[in-house]
């Protein structure tokens, strides 16, 4: 098995919805889970196509209360192409003896392949050969590619293929009590004995969406001139063929569906634009062409080499092979849910990708951990995904007046307008009660869309955007958190009450009727992060655009000295032996009985509704769902958190940050898949034990669905682009800061070998490295010098430069060390 290929030997009925999930393919613009083509909803199978953007609400009552919830649509089943062989049912692999099996998710070529050969009651054998694409340059385009061979018989065979608009939201389980039925018909048409179209809106938000099927047969080379059977409901549509068949004569089908809908731009109709681009689509083989191009230009741009150390140090955890098969789909499902195809979208990254209905296909907080890879490798997705941010920036307004605060204030889930999509409730599906819901208090959400921005602009000088996008939003982020803190006269310190933090476990004081936590320690580092960058933009800006701004928002240098003020004087709490508060009164929290609990539950990464069946909550203990304090290791150098608790006057030692990652790790429970990858990512800043056992039990998360059998929902994006980027710059050492891109490489003991390309303001930068030497070689281009950081000495690189750098140590000095 290559390392591009995903491969299943064996149909396992109960492990059907992981695997569609994992063989989703997609192209930005919508994605289609790897359901079979005979396949419906059931307790097994799961089809659905998603489109970015294209959300729907619904209202329902639970527990005394009317709930609406914004979901992204489960699109109408364009998939649907059935056989019938011999006078049997219509096939159904749970109902045949299956002889061999092979479904490949080719990552190289963007194509799902499924090869199966069956054998009826009455010993027929026949062989059926599948692939299937959404194609990643003609983006309202998907086919459908099937191989029929009567091995052993000859007969009649029937086939039927259909557009299925009888779909609703039903892929996670939780949701069952909410309503679900998103999509009304408006109509469908028998264009020609070869094509028909479904049309459906959203029963809400009123989008139109239609599909447009061709399907053609040939024997051989040779096109079927058989005029189909036509079976029509009310939101649905099929042509059903019947043929005779020889003994092994090929019967080819080929279903070549455009997707459009009255978002698109560019379009009289979407009905009209459907239709044009399914007749004019050359045949499949012809089609595919282009869009496996597509894929082999991005895998150069997202390429990696990496060999393991020989002797297996990693106890046989990981090979070769395995680590950049994962890693490969970790890249592959990443550029499917934000492609560069689809750059001109009003799209950002759903938690769960267009894989699934977790989520509701929500917008939180994961662009901190995708966009890091992006900049690096195409920057130009990063900007046009930060424009989904600028466009809700009036929402963002809107959000901060009506709760009382100055400025932007985005919300915790963004959907199709910017509004908080947070839950008031959720269901607990370990206590079947519906609970309260404070998640939308995660007013660190503000600070990470900052840094988001910051960092862009860190790789690519990116000044235009900068001045004209990006500085508007880290300015209203910073009048927002200005406003949220109030001055503390008994400490003489600005304070920040009522949030959370990324934990999640904790979202109240145990005692208090009222949510949210006060002075997060990350919420409040963050803000003065944010502080100083928006006061640094009057420099990096100029005069003319920062006075510009400052008219425009009405900034005043009363406004910037409050500023100044608070980010010199935030509270941030300490433990009295110098560990940093999670929140105000976290070292009071009683201890968890984590061996305890390891005894009586299989699984405790989610502790908080083990706890609330229990009526008890974690809001009495010292435990985590996922980092939080250690979120600022992750993010910030050593330096850079040194230099800002010296402005605060707190006296903050590197030397502590061991002993806050052990405190903190101690007290996690994994119940986020982001958790192991920022656990990893700061043990391995630090060359200490554990870091590769996290890093090899992120990889697995999704592929190995060990995150409470949650990934049939929807892949984990944020997780999965964290694991990449573990690899692209914790390993590296890359840290892009004050117009310098830093290198410090730390390969962990099981990797010998890594190579990896990065872009750089306008350089394409080839890097190799192994435990004793880096390798920099910057390919011939048209872009000024860089300056290049290695052992606090900067080196100016130009395109064509190459140069080698050994490596004192295994492992140098860690920026978080």
């Amino acid at each position: 098995m290559s390392s591009w290929e995903l491969v299943y030997t064996e149909y396992h009925p109960d492990r059907e919805r992981l695997r569609e999930a994992l063989c989703t393919t997609g192209n930005g613009y919508f994605a289609t889970r790897g359901a079979a083509p005979e396949a419906r909803s059931d307790d097994h199978h799961y089809p659905g196509t998603y489109m970015a953007g294209c959300f729907n609400r619904l209202a329902t009552e639970i527990a005394g209360r009317t709930v609406v919830n914004e979901s992204m649509v489960n699109l109408p089943n364009w998939l649907p192409l059935e056989l019938q062989l011999g006078e049997d049912a219509w096939l159904d692999l749970s109902q045949l003896e299956i002889l061999d099996y092979r479904q490949a998710l080719d990552m190289h070529r963007g194509l799902l392949r499924r090869e199966v050969v069956l054998r009826d009651a009455a010993g027929r054998e026949t062989r059926i050969e599948q692939w299937r694409c959404v194609h990643m340059r003609k983006l309202h385009l998907a086919m459908l590619h099937t191989r029929v061979v009567l091995q052993n018989w000859s007969g009649p065979v029937r086939l039927r293929s259909a557009l299925d608009g009888r779909v609703a939201n039903t892929g996670v389980s939780r949701y069952s009590d909410l309503n679900s039925r998103h999509l009304r018909h408006l109509d469908r048409r028998v264009v020609d004995p070869e094509c028909v179209t479904l049309e459906v809106e959203t029963n809400d938000s009123e989008i139109r969406i239609v599909q447009a099927a061709r399907t053609r047969l040939y024997r051989g080379e040779a096109q079927v001139e058989c005029a189909p059977l036509i079976e029509e409901q009310e939101d649905y549509i099929s042509q059903t063929w019947n043929l005779e068949l020889e003994r092994n004569e090929p019967l080819q089908v080929e279903k070549i569906v455009a997707l459009y809908t009255s978002r698109d731009d560019a379009i009289y109709r979407p009905g009209t634009e459907a239709e044009k681009a399914v007749r004019d689509a050359p045949r499949a083989s012809v089609l595919s062409a282009d869009h496996v191009q597509t894929w082999e230009q991005l895998w150069r741009r997202f390429s990696f080499e990496l060999e393991h150390a020989p002797h297996g140090e990693d106890g046989g955890r990981m090979d070769d092979e395995r680590t950049l098969r994962i890693l490969r789909l970790h890249v592959f499902h990443l550029l499917q849910t934000c492609s560069p195809a689809a750059m001109d979208l009003d799209m950002s990254v759903p938690a769960r990708g267009l894989h699934g209905e977790a989520y509701r296909g929500h917008v939180f907080w994961d662009e901190l951990f995708i966009f890091p890879l992006l900049n690096l490798r195409m920057p130009a997705i990063t900007r046009a995904l930060l424009q989904y941010r600028y466009r809700r920036l009036d929402e963002a307004r809107r959000a901060a007046r009506e709760a009382g605060y100055r400025g932007a204030m985005y919300p915790w889930q963004s959907g199709s307008n910017g509004r908080e999509e947070s839950q008031k409730l959720h269901l607990n599906p370990e206590s079947g009660r519906w609970i309260p819901d404070n998640s939308r208090r995660q007013r660190h959400v503000n600070s990470a869309i900052a840094f988001n921005i910051w960092q862009y602009y860190e790789v690519t000088e990116d000044k235009e955007f900068m001045a004209f996008i990006g500085a508007e939003m880290i300015l209203e982020i910073a009048r927002f958190w200005s406003s949220i803190a109030a001055y503390d006269g008994a400490r003489a310190r600005y304070v920040i009450k009522g949030v959370m933090g990324p934990d999640e476990y904790h979202d109240a004081y145990a005692d208090s009727q009222s949510g949210g936590l006060d002075n997060n320690a990350y919420t409040n580092v963050m803000a003065v992060w944010v502080l100083h960058r928006a006061l640094q933009l009057q420099t990096l800006l100029g005069t003319q655009r920062w006075d510009e701004l400052c008219e425009l928002l009405s900034l005043d240098a009363e406004e910037l000295s409050r500023w100044r003020d608070i980010s010199k004087k935030m509270f941030v709490p300490f433990h009295d032996d110098g560990i940093i508060s999670q929140f105000e009164g976290y070292a009071e929290l009683e201890e968890f009985d984590w061996a305890g609990y390891r005894r009586r539950y299989d699984d405790i990464q989610r502790l908080d509704r083990i706890l609330e069946a229990e009526d008890d909550t974690p809001n009495r203990y010292k435990v985590s769902k996922q980092a939080d304090v250690l979120m600022l290791f992750y993010l910030l150098s050593a330096e850079e958190l040194q230099e800002l608790f010296a402005d605060l006057g707190y006296r903050f030692d590197p030397d502590t940050i061991p002993k806050n990652i052990d405190y903190y790790l101690q007290r996690t429970s994994h119940g986020s898949t982001l958790s192991r990858v920022v656990h990893s990512w700061v043990l391995s800043r630090s060359a200490r034990e554990g870091a590769w056992e996290l890093f090899c039990d992120a990889l697995r998360s999704d592929i190995d669905d060990i995150q409470g059998g949650t990934t049939s929902e929807g892949i984990h994006a944020g997780a999965m682009a964290g694991t990449v980027d573990l690899v692209q710059r914790c390993f590296t050492g890359i840290e892009t800061r004050d117009d310098i891109l830093w290198l410090n490489p730390c390969l962990p003991e099981p990797l010998h070998r890594l190579g990896l390309q990065v872009h750089y303001r306008g350089q394409v930068l080839d890097l190799e490295m192994t435990s004793r030497r880096l390798r920099i070689k910057s390919q011939e281009c048209v872009a000024l010098p860089i300056r290049i950081g290695f052992r606090g000495e900067t080196i100016q690189f130009s395109p064509g430069d190459c140069r080698e750098l050994e490596l004192e140590s295994p492992c140098g000095r860690r920026r978080n060390a």
